[in-house]
């Protein structure tokens, strides 16, 4: 599950990616942190490997302008008039 959250419009943007099996989140991405994050032991293999993968972290980092920033400018005409 990935989530953007905005302060300012898009002055200060936040994506985190959520890990979740059979209801429980195991892991997460956090933009602000910059890497995995294990929340199980499993998570923090899961975590490890990913952090390792330098091209796949570039691509993760890049989420706030690419996934989150692309929707705002998307949204913004309808979300933020409500």
């Amino acid at each position: 599950k990935s989530e953007c959250h905005f302060f300012n419009g898009t002055e200060r943007v936040r994506f985190v990616e959520r890990l979740i099996y059979n209801r429980e989140q195991y892991a997460h991405f956090d933009s602000d942190v910059g890497v995995y994050v294990g929340d199980t032991p499993f998570g923090e293999k899961v975590a490890r490997y990913r952090n390792s993968q330098q091209e796949f972290m570039e691509y993760k980092r890049g989420q706030v302008d690419n996934y989150c920033r692309h929707n705002y400018m998307a949204d913004a005409p309808f979300a933020v008039e409500r």
